[in-house]
Parts: structure tokens; C-alpha cells; sequence
């Protein structure tokens, strides 16, 4: 049986028991190594604490640590015998935005934790937006510290009641509330004894059966050219297929140029194939000796990208240099870069760092670009600082929806 993996995120705001629910659920699946558990169990009795504080287990900065508070992203790998999971442990802070957006930006589940006793708070809906901004196909709205309100049904009731409300406003997918207990361990791994009111699944569960990898799967087929392979006169053009299939014989057409062609090979592996699917890593050859270099897409099907030189998105700002109109930028999208200006912030003088907001650019050459909401792998694009290479911002592109 072929066991799929799903990358999740977490984000919560601090003193929301976030470490603690990822300490929980790597002890609770069994995935923390036993010179790990003693590590923590030695570090909390220097702490003067009777248990292992499982936050230990994902705080690994020192300046964590100290603070009691997730800074830096963190990715943990474990598995359980149904599925592999990559989790990115993203920090709660205002400040650290950047981080979270980082983290969530190729999650297919982001995790969002609430402390029951102060119900949804301003980080709760910072975190919705950017779930919503990012599009995450999945959310879970984790309701922690369940044993501090007596379990009970109605608080959580409620709090999940006001969660929905900025949910609609920000055309958030839906998402699954899972009351739960870190500290205790009620419905992390395990489903909880102590609210026999709650139906659904223990986190673990869920993060177990929900659905991965069909969005980008589902989507229309794209593949950015990253290298050319000259074997003689014949050209393979290799990269990831970020979303969609392509099989031999397809028709397929080269943007920007528009020119198009016909797949008469694909290898995957070193090996030929009928059909590739996403993600998987390519080569294709062509029917024709067509000009394409590292840079292109490669579509096929009717869903084809609007070539546009007018970006207008959703963004979040990265840098500590704010971004301001008249800028001049480098777009970076898939394996293509394009000078470009920024046109207008939706009204705003500058985005500082950790902002959220609208811009409009001016690019030098044409874009084959996707809506954020048909494909986030070609719907998203970076700005960089032309004259160090760091980069600025990251964007999430709105285009017409193709027909």
C-alpha cells in the first residue's frame, strides 16, 4: 500500500498551547525518540516541573526557550502507519507574520488553535486570513485547553459560532472544529473521554483520512521548463509538473511565445512513461524544434493562463525594507524572473513588514499567469530586491478565472 504524506502548518496565538498540542501529538503518535523524551524530561526538572513539558520538543531555539514563546518556523517529520506528515510549527506573534506565511505557503492543512477560555482573539483572525490568502485547502480549528473550562459544550460552541462568522467574511473554506486538551491529551491522538458530546475525530485522525494532493492533481496541467537537455539535435525540457498530468501525444502549448507542439516522450526517474502526474520531477521531448528555454510553461487543455503584463494580488511583505509605489522589482514566478514596477498598493503609502495587502505592478515582459484560487503553485509569484537578490514580498496573483 502506498503511503501518501501531507504537510500541515500550526499557528496559534501565544499562550494558545500551540507547542504543547505539536509536543502532544509527536509523544502521543509515538514519534519522539527516546534521547529526545529524556532530554525534555531533564530540562522541565531543572524547570521545577513534576511532567515532561512537551513544548520543549518543538521549542528548540534558545530564545524560545527563554521566552516560552515559537519565533522561528519549525518542520518536524513524522509518520504514522496510514500517512507521513511534514509539519510546519509556525510562530504566533504579530511580528513573525513572515514566518506563518512562510510555513503555510505549501501546507494542504493549517491547523489553528484557540485557547478556550479567550475565544477567538485578533491573532485568530490574522491567522484566518492568511489561511484565506493562501488558500489553504483544509483548516482545522483547534479549540485547546478544553479541561479549563470544564469540557464544556457550550463554550465551545460558541467560540466555533464566532470563528464561522470571519471565516464567511474572508471566503474561508470550510473548516472541521476538534475540541481539544494538550496539556491532558483529549482528542490529540486519542478521542476524549471526558466530552462524550463530541462526535468527530481526535486531530491525528483527521490529519490521517483528510484528502492530500487532489487540488494540485485536479488543476490544469502546468509545467515550467527549469532546464534544456541537448542530447544532439534533440531537446528534452525538464522540471517539476506543479499541477495536473501530461501523457504523450497531449498538445501542448509554450507561453509566452504561444507557440505549440505535440509530447512524443516523458521520462520520469530515468524511465519512460505514458503519463506523468504532480509533482512528480520530468523530461519531455517535442514533436517540433521549437524554441523554448528555462523560463516557459508548458500547458495543455483548454484552461490556458492570461499572459498579462498588469499583476494585481493579494500580498504579504517579507522584508524589513518597506515597499512603496514606483519600486522597481524582480518577479519571480515558477522558474521565470521579470523586472517590474509596483503600480499601486491599494491606497496605502508603503507595506511594512508582516503587512498584509493589495498591490498592482507593471511588468516588463508577459506573465502566463493562473488565479491563486485555480493554482497556487503558478498563481503565486516573489518580488526581489534587484540590487542584493533578497526577497521582498510574497504575492498571490487574481486573475479572470479561465474558462
Amino acid at each position: 500500500m502506498t503511503v501518501d504524506t501531507l504537510r500541515f502548518a500550526t499557528a496559534g496565538s501565544v499562550d494558545d498551547g500551540k507547542s504543547t498540542l505539536v509536543g502532544r501529538l509527536l509523544h502521543d503518535s509515538k514519534s519522539v525518540l527516546t534521547d529526545q523524551l529524556e532530554a525534555v524530561e531533564h530540562a522541565s526538572r531543572n524547570r521545577g516541573q513534576d511532567t515532561p513539558d512537551l513544548a520543549l520538543l518543538t521549542d528548540g531555539l534558545r530564545a524560545e526557550r527563554e521566552q516560552g514563546i515559537t519565533i522561528d518556523v519549525a518542520y518536524r517529520y513524522f509518520a504514522t502507519p496510514k500517512r507521513r506528515f511534514i509539519l510546519a510549527d509556525t510562530p504566533g506573534h504579530v511580528q513573525y507574520t513572515r514566518n506563518m506565511v512562510t510555513g503555510a505557503s505549501t501546507a494542504e492543512l493549517t491547523v489553528i488553535l484557540v485557547d478556550a477560555r479567550n475565544g477567538v482573539v485578533e491573532q485568530t483572525r490574522r491567522h484566518a486570513a492568511i489561511a484565506a490568502l493562501l488558500r489553504v485547502p483544509h483548516v482545522v480549528l483547534a479549540v485547546n485547553k478544553m479541561d479549563l473550562v470544564d469540557y464544556g459544550q457550550p463554550r465551545f460552541e460558541e467560540i466555533v459560532e464566532d470563528f464561522a462568522g470571519h471565516a464567511a467574511e474572508l471566503d474561508l473554506p470550510g473548516f472541521t472544529p476538534i475540541p481539544v486538551s494538550a496539556l491532558a491529551g483529549d482528542n490529540v491522538v486519542e478521542r476524549s473521554a471526558h466530552m462524550d458530546w463530541y462526535e468527530g475525530p481526535a486531530l491525528l485522525e483527521h490529519l490521517e483520512t483528510v484528502p492530500v494532493g487532489t487540488e494540485a492533481a485536479g488543476a490544469p496541467a502546468r509545467f515550467p521548463v527549469q532546464y534544456v537537455i541537448r542530447d544532439g539535435e534533440v531537446r528534452h525540457y525538464a522540471g517539476q509538473l506543479v499541477s495536473g498530468s501530461l501523457r504523450v501525444g497531449d498538445r501542448v502549448t509554450v507561453h509566452p511565445s504561444g507557440e505549440t507542439s505535440e509530447i512524443t516522450a516523458i521520462d520520469v526517474l530515468g524511465a519512460d512513461r505514458e503519463v506523468a502526474h504532480t509533482p512528480q520531477s520530468i523530461s519531455v521531448r517535442l514533436a517540433d524544434q521549437r524554441d523554448v528555454a528555462r523560463g516557459d510553461l508548458l500547458t495543455a487543455g483548454v484552461n490556458a493562463p492570461t499572459l498579462t503584463r498588469e499583476v494585481t494580488a493579494g500580498v504579504c511583505h517579507l522584508a524589513d525594507r518597506p515597499l512603496r509605489v514606483g519600486d522597481r522589482v524582480l518577479l519571480r514566478h515558477t522558474t521565470r524572473t521579470v523586472k517590474a514596477i509596483v503600480k499601486d498598493l491599494a491606497g496605502a503609502v508603503e507595506l511594512a513588514v508582516n503587512d498584509l495587502g493589495r498591490i498592482t505592478l507593471h511588468t516588463a515582459d508577459p506573465l502566463p499567469l493562473d488565479d491563486y484560487t485555480v493554482s497556487r503553485r503558478t498563481g503565486a509569484f516573489i518580488l526581489i530586491d534587484p540590487t542584493d537578490g533578497s526577497t521582498l514580498t510574497a504575492g498571490m496573483a487574481r486573475v479572470d478565472r479561465q474558462g
